[in-house]
């Protein structure tokens, strides 16, 4: 196991088959998640979040029962835990998303939680039906430990960061849809409608996730040999992209439309946790100067 204190390797061509089924297995995981929670604003109410001993949905309710279903990646489980002290686990292994799907629904079932989910991805070119899909198959323990224990650093660095703000700002949390890790700040006013056009999610979606101005910042699990750390705002405020930020090996991609850092940068650093901060600080800076927003309403030291 990985220690502790350190930040992982997370060599994409090295675990990228695993990656891949995970983020459809925690898609049908994330749509649970959907159907049995009360909608929040910008889709809060659908993520998951780091915990422990892996990625949780948090408790969720299901009439009188409570239900929280956990991604261990200690015991390599799916662990499905009832308010009355049931359980069910289901096994993370080499395993394809269509047998995940079926016995996940059955274990919720089982437990008396009546659920119904869209049984598709979103978010992804290739959109295979979770219980047709044979194609995705693999989970390698170790890499997908390692992928916990970075979260588990790079949670701690942003929940630094949103301290630092007192106007509305979002949990530390993973979307299932675009597989990141992201931490939101607002500046309080309405934005323009998004132009949508995410594969397989209707433009609407995005519409609600963006209805405000945002400057938002995470980790993606592509878009580099280890990964990137991302920062971006909408809508983009006039010379966004040719802002001086820091560290230098902070690039704009105008592919993407947003700053990344590589993540071999920060976990090679004399200190990653004050490389990615400065990283955060200086994208937001450039959001929120170049924007106009009331920064001495929304900051703290």
């Amino acid at each position: 196991m990985t220690q502790p204190d350190a930040w992982p390797t997370l060599t994409i061509s090295e675990w990228e088959d695993t990656r891949d089924t995970f983020h459809m297995w925690s898609q049908i995981v994330g749509k649970v998640r959907l159907a049995l929670t009360p909608m929040l604003n910008h889709w809060w109410q659908v993520t998951l979040y780091v915990s422990a001993r892996g990625l949780t949905t948090a408790l969720m309710h299901a009439g009188p029962i409570g239900v929280e279903m956990e991604f261990d990646f200690v015991d390599h489980v799916l662990a499905i835990r009832t308010s009355d002290g049931r359980r069910r686990d289901v096994k993370l292994e080499p395993r394809s998303v269509a047998s995940f799907y079926d016995e996940t629904m059955a274990s919720l079932r089982d437990l008396g939680i009546s659920v119904s989910i869209y049984p598709g991805p979103t978010e992804v070119v290739e959109a295979i039906p979770f219980p047709d899909d044979e194609t995705h198959r693999s989970y390698d323990p170790d890499a997908m430990q390692r992928y916990w224990r970075a979260l588990l650093r790079m949670r701690d660095v942003m929940l630094r960061f949103r301290s630092g703000f007192i106007g509305k700002a979002s949990p530390v949390h993973l979307f299932w849809g675009g597989f990141d890790l992201a931490v939101t700040r607002f500046s309080g006013r309405p934005a323009p409608a998004h132009p949508g056009g995410v594969p397989h999610c209707p433009d609407w979606v995005q519409t609600l996730a963006y209805s405000h101005e945002v400057s938002s910042c995470g980790y993606w699990p592509n878009g580099a040999s280890e990964g990137v750390f991302y920062s971006y705002a909408y809508p983009q405020p006039a010379g966004f992209a040719d802002w001086s930020v820091e560290p230098d090996a902070a690039s704009f991609d105008a592919t993407l439309g947003e700053f990344v850092l590589p993540y071999e940068t920060v976990r090679n650093a004399e200190d990653p946790v004050a490389m990615l901060l400065t990283f955060f600080e200086s994208t937001y800076a450039a959001a929120a100067d170049l924007g106009k927003w009331d920064r001495a309403a929304l900051e703290v030291s």
